[in-house]
């Protein structure tokens, strides 16, 4: 959610920082809708304060005081409407994006910053499919499509790569947590996926409750409402969760195999930070990425993703992209935002400092997810890297 104060204050700048977003013309409705409720509030504190009477009134002042209360109630629902637009209106606006941060909105408006290592060269790339066990027709006979069991040794590679990123970054002082997967709307709404993100959300049909998409969703919600001292910032976590996406839109996209399906396993980075070091926060969540990345020997690459081609939530975002030999081509396989106070001020998660109360930061940032062990299996062809054998991983996977 957005400063309102600040919004007010300087429309132009927030205008033309929103439009790369796409959405200036959702920030003037939404301007004109304050405009209107920031008017009508006036008038009914004049009437409220005159159906206040002292002493017994006279007949003068009953017919009179019926006719302010008339007034009263009619301006008070114009009040209420307003203010339901507005707030609407409010939920839809994204985060300014940061003014680093290109213009666009396709994967040809990326900005890359670097390559590191060289994509293997080989003379007949297997796909993952090739080289690893998955069930895909049983999956899809009992689930339906765009879904996978990850069967023996293959199932051993995912998990060690799971417990590698958790042990790695607990190492480095982020606090482990196993978070509920299955959330409230205000959950999904203070992180910006409700409305934004909506269609991709699977909702259970009787207990209101849905399915998160990501381990941000609990981890933000983690602190909602409470006011943090400066000085235990910043906390940092590291979640493990089964991630649930409907995918809609993405018909005819990634049809084959596991690059793109309804359910998968990821590792996720969480800071709640000063608003004075998140930047450096944003760094160090994608140089522990890159490391996990890097360390496993595969060659990927470092884009800073368009305003476009963001959530709503984010003011910038890293995509680490490893190259795929089946596909010949880089491919996104984590993500690292900084939301900025958007999401803290739907949250509520403040601090109290020497000036007073102060929304904090909060990022997010993948660490492991499902499709980096697919780039091993298709960089190594089956075999498997040393630093994943520490973590139970089979040397070489045999289907």
């Amino acid at each position: 959610m957005i400063d309102a104060r600040a919004a007010r204050a300087t429309p132009d700048d927030f205008r033309r920082r929103l439009a790369r977003k796409r959405a200036g013309e959702t920030f003037d409705a939404w301007l004109a809708a304050d405009e209107r409720w920031r008017s009508l509030v006036p008038r009914v504190d004049e009437l409220r304060a005159r159906t206040k009477l002292k002493g017994k009134p006279t007949p003068t002042q009953l017919e009179e005081l019926r006719g302010v209360k008339d007034e009263l109630q009619q301006v008070e629902q114009q009040l209420g409407a307003a203010e339901q637009e507005r707030d609407a209106l409010a939920l839809r606006l994204p985060n300014l994006p940061a003014d680093d941060v290109p213009d666009g909105s396709t994967e040809d408006d990326v900005r890359e910053l670097r390559r590191v290592g060289d994509p293997p060269q080989l003379g007949e790339a297997k796909e993952h499919l090739e080289l690893g066990r998955f069930e895909m027709e049983r999956a899809a006979k009992m689930s339906g499509a765009r879904f996978g069991f990850w069967v023996g040794d293959t199932g051993r590679l995912a998990l060690a790569l799971y417990r590698y990123g958790l042990d790695r970054l607990a190492a480095k002082g982020y606090t482990t947590v196993l978070p509920p997967v299955l959330v409230r709307e205000d959950a999904l709404v203070g992180t910006g996926a409700f409305p934004s993100d909506a269609v991709n959300v699977y909702k259970t049909a009787d207990d209101d409750l849905y399915l998160a998409g990501t381990a941000e969703i609990p981890l933000a919600s983690f602190h909602a409402g409470e006011i943090l001292p400066p000085d235990e910032l910043p906390l940092r976590y590291v979640a493990f969760s089964p991630c649930f996406r409907r995918e809609a839109g993405a018909a005819g996209k990634d049809t084959r195999g596991m690059i793109r399906v309804h359910q998968f396993n990821k590792v996720e980075q969480f800071v709640l930070a000063t608003p004075d070091t998140s930047w450096d926060e944003h760094e160090t969540m994608l140089a522990n990425t890159e490391e996990l990345v890097r360390d496993l020997d595969l060659p990927y690459r470092i884009v800073v993703l368009p305003a476009g081609d963001v959530s709503a939530a984010s003011a910038k975002t890293y995509d680490v992209e490893i190259w795929f030999p089946s596909q010949g081509r880089y491919r996104e396989t984590a993500s690292i935002t900084n939301t900025t106070d958007w999401q803290a001020r739907r949250l509520q998660i403040r601090m109290r400092d020497e000036r007073g109360l102060e929304l904090v930061h909060l990022l997010n940032g993948t660490a492991i997810v499902d499709r980096m062990a697919l780039a091993v299996l298709e960089n190594f062809q089956g075999e498997v890297p040393d630093v994943l054998q520490q973590y139970g991983a089979p040397a070489k996977i045999e289907q």
